[in-house]
């Protein structure tokens, strides 16, 4: 760790909980910029994102929830921005005004298109309100997931990654969700290319270890 991330590291605290797929992406970002900053985790099946101390840091009352010289930011995709823009190597978007367009729009598909459909409080929703069951759920999930990964398959490029052969944040959405589309149970046969990329990724220590399995928090 150079000086400048062991100070950037130092003024950090990352609000996380292992099986989020949002505090996954943010995790992997962390890694790959080197940055390690001290951790606090957020159980959400106890319902610790509903503690006043915790909706003072982030109203929304989700994870991750990145603290950086006392000022709090939510939201994954805007962590993850911010951490380029102040740790800027390796990059996490294309020089290229068209390639940063197609990273952020495989992104959004994960992060607008899939991840709300199936994060917890919609399944507690569909589960205590709506009073759905298991099975009703598992297929909403599968669904929702199914229709988003279709389109990333015929979004994701011939490089190593799913826009080239350096990861983005393209594949930072991208291998979480294919974490929870296995929690969901679908069927990942017809996306061998983003198979592909997700086996590349976990060749890297960045992704291996930001996985839930891998947390100090994990169960």
């Amino acid at each position: 760790m150079s000086n400048d991330t062991a100070a950037l590291s130092r003024a950090m605290t990352l609000y996380t909980y292992f099986r989020s797929s949002a505090a996954f992406r943010v995790r992997i970002a962390l890694n790959l910029k080197g940055l390690q900053p001290e951790q606090a985790f957020v159980h959400l099946r106890k319902h610790a994102h509903h503690a006043e101390a915790y909706r003072a840091l982030n109203p929304q009352a989700t994870v991750p929830t990145l603290v950086h010289d006392g000022r709090a930011i939510g939201q994954s995709l805007a962590i993850i921005e911010y951490l380029d823009e102040i740790a800027p190597v390796p990059p996490l978007l294309p020089a290229d005004a068209f390639g940063r367009a197609r990273v952020r729009q495989m992104a959004y598909v994960v992060a607008c298109e899939i991840h709300p459909f199936g994060n917890l409080r919609v399944q507690e929703y569909l589960r205590g309100t709506l009073g759905r069951g298991d099975d009703d759920i598992k297929e909403w999930q599968q669904h929702w997931i199914g229709l988003g990964l279709d389109a990333l398959e015929r979004l994701a490029g011939r490089g190593r990654f799913c826009h080239g052969d350096e990861p983005t944040l393209a594949d930072i959405c991208l291998v979480p969700q294919l974490a929870n589309a296995r929690r969901a149970g679908l069927d990942l046969s017809p996306y061998p290319r983003l198979l592909a990329v997700e086996a590349t990724a976990y060749e890297l220590a960045a992704f291996a270890d930001a996985r839930p399995e891998n947390q100090p928090d994990a169960e």
